[in-house]
């Protein structure tokens, strides 16, 4: 299987910052090795198995990449929590849509039910805990401020599939592969950072990078289920 290779894509800064850097380079996803070909059990195309779905790894979306931390050796001048705008996750055909929501720490998220049928949000998670009722429409109240850093898991409590998450972030240099069409994330403040590749399925992989006052720096990674403990 042919893994793929994904843009990193831009996404919303929040100033421009006089001397700064460009991040450019790829994600790949690849699967196990030994999990294609006839080494997958073969018997895939009996009346048991055709409709079991397996992980097409080519088609895997949604990776994020983002700087990890608070960015505390970036320039004094540097404000990078100065924007914090409102997002929104929309309910429409039993579904959440985006079904993966990268934020920075101290931003709002609406969640508008643009069913005719009642539908309930909800997290258990540690870094936010909440339940927004039954509602449709899209109540003023039903809104969530993120103050905490973490995977915040949510559901309806009515419907099995409806699932999203919401990946909040210390900085807001971040970026998502379906965001847009460049391959570029710009206006990044010079200095040495951790650099996290992130994937809800698979293991995530971080790079120390060194942002240039001007120019781009380029990193690649290939996320795959490797290098686990073994049982």
């Amino acid at each position: 299987m042919k893994p793929l290779s994904i843009a990193i894509l831009v996404v919303m800064l929040p100033l421009t910052v006089a001397h700064s850097g460009e991040i450019r380079g790829t994600v790949r996803a690849e699967g196990k090795p030994e999990a294609s070909g006839d080494a997958a059990g073969g018997k895939y195309d009996s009346r048991k198995y055709k409709f079991v779905e397996r992980v097409n790894y080519a088609e895997l979306r949604n990776f994020v990449v983002y700087i990890d931390g608070s960015m505390t050796n970036a320039p004094a001048a540097t404000n990078t929590t100065a924007r914090v705008d409102t997002k929104r996750v929309n309910q429409e055909k039993a579904s959440f849509t985006p079904t993966i929501l990268p934020i920075v720490v101290g931003t709002t998220v609406e969640w508008p039910n643009n069913d005719d049928i009642f539908h309930n949000v909800f997290s258990m998670s540690d870094a936010k805990q909440f339940d927004l009722g039954l509602y449709k429409g899209n109540p003023k109240e039903k809104r969530v401020t993120f103050d905490k850093a973490g995977r915040v898991e949510v559901f309806c409590s009515i419907h099995a599939n409806m699932h999203c998450l919401v990946l909040v972030l210390e900085n807001p240099f971040f970026a998502v592969t379906e965001e847009a069409g460049n391959d570029v994330t710009r206006n990044v403040p010079p200095g040495t950072y951790k650099l996290k590749a992130w994937h809800e399925r698979l293991p995530a992989q971080t790079q120390e990078i060194n942002v240039p006052p001007t120019g781009d720096v380029k990193v690649n990674f290939i996320l795959g289920i490797k290098d686990l403990p073994k049982y």
